[in-house]
């Protein structure tokens, strides 16, 4: 057997991350424990049996309640740049994250300049609406003015899908602390709502961005992928957690309402390829700010031995 390659296993050459825009986008693991046996990342079971999971043609791991991961593995998601998150019940809560990126501090200087920059923000905020909604956001309107036209939006949007699913629908509320209480709908608007945030924060860390900087939302871990994932939700998972909800109230539903969600989430961003869009998208809505992407300063220590580069600008 060869000798370990630079950075990599004993006996395999190193790893060289996929792009992300060419992964599939999430698995949920849950009651199993993740490990690196005889070279490949897999999931045991209980019983013994094992899965093999392909983590670098993932954006993303979420581990539900029962799930273990050991050292080795997450080592290796993260040289091959797939995201690991834990998060609770139906992915509803998160409670930490793994961080493939930051490799490189351009994107990230450049997404705070823009978000120090008043005039600059507001652009953004502007762009992110267009983008959401299909039409020219109203003049002379502040970021909080804007955010409260899209809430009014958003609801809207909730009831008129209601209508169309035959859901019973009332508002949009659930307690974080007590999934089992809230009616189906919210249960549903949850699970998906969650998905498509795993995959928005896989894309914004692997892309090189930070997640807590954020235009539209401010004050939490999460602003920037909140942000990011507000721009697809109305077109993609929110349709599929009413048309799930709608079966689930009718009886059509041969698993949980939350696993269908799940399931019917992955096959639309799979279908859309939304994971490549995400990332697209990102760029071009930050570009609309305006602003160059900061130098370096003259000052700047040169690095004193060249990395070899590889993979997204996000990858390690």
């Amino acid at each position: 057997m060869s000798g370990a390659g630079k950075g990599g296993l004993p006996g395999l050459a190193p790893p060289k991350p996929i792009p992300l825009k060419d992964r599939a986008s999430l698995i949920f693991v849950e009651r199993a424990q993740l490990d690196v046996l005889d070279g490949a990342f897999v999931a045991v079971n209980s019983d013994g049996t094992r899965t093999q999971i392909p983590v670098g043609g993932l954006a993303g791991i979420m581990l539900e309640p029962g799930a273990r991961i050991s050292h080795a593995a997450v080592s290796l998601a993260a040289r091959v740049g797939t995201l690991i998150t834990w998060v609770g019940e139906a992915g509803v809560r998160l409670y930490s994250a793994g961080q493939p990126g930051g490799a490189r501090a351009d994107r990230l200087l450049w997404q705070a300049s823009l978000a120090l920059n008043d005039e600059a923000r507001l652009r953004v905020v502007r762009e992110m609406y267009r983008r959401r909604f299909k039409e020219e956001p109203p003049a002379r309107r502040s970021v909080d003015q804007l955010r409260g036209i899209e809430g009014a939006r958003v609801r809207e949007g909730y009831a008129l899908l209601a209508a169309q699913y035959g859901v019973s629908w009332k508002r949009r509320a659930y307690d974080r602390k007590d999934w089992d209480g809230s009616d189906i709908p919210n249960r549903c608007l949850s699970a998906a709502t969650a998905c498509l945030h795993g995959l928005s924060e896989a894309a914004v860390l692997a892309a090189g961005y930070a997640p807590a900087v954020g235009f539209l939302h401010s004050g939490k871990p999460l602003s920037f992928v909140y942000d990011v994932a507000d721009i697809f939700k109305m077109e993609t998972v929110v349709p599929e957690a009413f048309r799930i909800a709608g079966k689930a109230e009718r009886g059509r539903l041969d698993m949980t309402p939350d696993r269908a969600v799940r399931l019917a989430c992955r096959d639309r961003f799979r279908k859309e390829k939304l994971l490549e869009r995400i990332i697209l998208t990102i760029e071009q809505v930050l570009s609309a700010g305006g602003l160059p992407r900061p130098e370096p300063p003259p000052e700047a220590v040169p690095v004193a031995f060249e990395d070899e580069t590889f993979g997204d600008p996000g990858h390690r």
